[in-house]
């Protein structure tokens, strides 16, 4: 019997490549979260993506493999989410240190 082989998330590969602002390529996408033409969130292996600009349109889109092509006028890229927190120290532990 073959054991299955599990992949985790963090030993996926994630890239985004932006082509003369016109045309993102994305793999390491796990889902879709919104669209619409001026704003595209999808959660990836890295946290969440926020893409915006200006007529934006889902040319590839397959989530089994993780990778999306996204054209149009594009202004930003932003992640989010990925960041592990601090613990929160209260004030006084931050003072006597």
């Amino acid at each position: 019997m073959e054991a299955k082989k599990e992949i985790k998330i963090e030993d996926r590969k994630s890239n985004l490549t932006l082509e003369n602002r016109r045309k993102l390529s994305l793999s390491g996408v796990v889902e879709v979260v919104s669209f619409n033409d001026e704003q595209i969130i999808l959660n990836t292996n890295l946290g969440t993506l926020t893409v915006k600009g200006d007529g934006l349109k889902m040319n590839k889109l397959d989530v089994q493999n993780g990778d999306v092509v996204i054209v149009g006028s594009i202004n930003s890229c932003v992640y989010s989410g990925s960041e592990k927190k601090k613990e929160n120290d209260s004030i006084i532990s931050r003072l006597f240190r």
